[in-house]
């Protein structure tokens, strides 16, 4: 039995990644696909644009949406309107120039501003972990993962948290590459994170099967 404290991915990333998986993001990200999610990325300028890095906006929430996912009106006035110093403030406590591999604890672990954020916006009636996962994927996309129930049935997480046993995942140098790859292959304009690109890896070849519990057959290349 799996011991629940390890902070890894029972599910191999590298199934993901292979020729289909290029496929599939090239896919993705085609037009002519009509996947609304491919403008996620880069929409009304990112999310993390200099102007906007550090401040939640409208645009924000309709980036949302193109993941189809909502955020709720209480959760957006406050975010808008009623209080968003303070929730400006907790976004501008993470930084928005680190890459998930190069994170410390200190910055994705459970006592992190990260997972503060994270905390805040779960208070939210209706809120719930996916939205709050796209929103602060769209604010912070080359630290924080967007993480669904795709995602969430492909590779398993071995415990609570995501955001760290996919940063072990991803202090492997060939695995980057092979996303940087993929993203360069696929025609995609390389200011979408990495994050991103396996994100749309995994969820365009599982997006039918999310309640199923996978099982993958290791395809890890050889050292």
């Amino acid at each position: 039995m799996a011991d629940p404290s390890v902070e890894c991915l029972q599910g191999d990333v590298w199934k993901f990644v292979d020729d289909v998986g290029l496929h599939l993001v090239r896919t993705y990200y085609d037009q002519a696909s009509g996947f609304s999610g491919s403008r996620f990325d880069r929409f009304a300028g990112g999310g993390d644009s200099p102007e906007h890095r550090n401040q939640f906006t409208s645009e924000d929430l309709v980036a949302v949406t193109l993941l189809e996912m909502t955020v709720p009106g209480n959760a957006s006035l406050a975010l808008l309107e009623r209080d968003p110093a303070t929730f400006n403030q907790l976004l501008s406590d993470v930084p928005v120039d680190v890459d998930l591999w190069d994170a410390s604890d200190e910055i994705v672990g459970p006592d992190s501003p990260a997972a503060n954020l994270w905390s805040r916006l779960m208070e939210f009636p209706g809120m719930g972990w996916v939205t709050t996962s796209k929103l602060l994927a769209r604010k912070r996309p080359r630290l924080l993962p967007v993480y669904d129930t795709v995602v969430q049935a492909a590779l398993q997480p071995e415990s609570d948290t995501f955001w760290i046993p996919l940063r072990n995942e991803l202090q492997d140098r060939r695995l980057r590459e092979r996303l940087r790859e993929i993203r360069d292959q696929a025609d995609v304009d390389d200011r979408v994170a990495l994050l991103r690109i396996l994100d749309v890896a995994i969820w365009m070849r599982n997006r039918r099967a999310s309640r199923c519990k996978l099982d993958f057959t290791p395809r890890r290349p050889s050292s």
